[in-house]
């Protein structure tokens, strides 16, 4: 097999894997629950992670601040890395393992959402993020690889892919977001 039909064979098994979980199934299912009634409820959702999850969690907040399959109100929701200037000031003045979480602690509420995206679950903004929002009574929900690393115990809830290959992991982070997008927002705007 060469190297193209195995990477695409790679995801496949991984996907079919979820797909037969029927307790990852149910997870999903609940945290699209949470995030329509926060929506209802007119709460935020807000988005971290590094790198490549820095662009999954700006484009899953877009999809519901934007439009995801057809146009209806925007939702609140937010990936806390797009401001470059007060990301370099607070990495320069503070430290990086605190630009997450003074955004949260300047606009996070009570049963906001923060969604936490880290292939390890070890990034220290990530989990100070997660940390600072657990403080202020936000939900966290964390995707995650395998183990769920130091995530797993301070997310309420836990989407940890079962593998530890970075690109599959974040393949499927895109998937279930995007699953959970859809749904949200057919709950949130039923078509009449």
């Amino acid at each position: 097999m060469n190297t193209i039909s195995k990477q695409i064979q790679e995801s496949i098994e991984l996907k079919s894997k979820i797909l037969n979980d029927p307790s990852m199934l149910k997870l999903i299912d609940e945290i699209i629950q949470i995030i329509s009634t926060a929506f209802k409820q007119n709460k935020k959702v807000l988005f971290c992670g590094n790198g490549g999850s820095a662009a999954d969690a700006q484009h899953l907040a877009a999809e519901f601040s934007g439009r995801y399959y057809y146009d209806r109100p925007p939702l609140y929701a937010e990936a806390l890395h797009v401001n470059s200037s007060y990301m370099t000031a607070v990495a320069n003045d503070y430290s990086f393992e605190m630009v997450y979480a003074r955004m949260i602690e300047a606009m996070a509420s009570e049963n906001d959402i923060l969604i936490a995206l880290s292939t390890s679950g070890n990034s220290s903004n990530v989990i100070k993020a997660a940390e600072t929002a657990r403080n202020k009574k936000m939900i966290v929900i964390s995707f995650t690889g395998d183990t769920g690393g130091k995530l797993k115990s301070i997310s309420n809830y836990l989407v940890n892919i079962p593998s530890n290959d970075t690109p599959r992991i974040q393949e499927c982070h895109m998937l279930i977001g995007h699953i959970i997008c859809k749904e949200v927002e057919e709950i949130m705007f039923p078509k009449k």
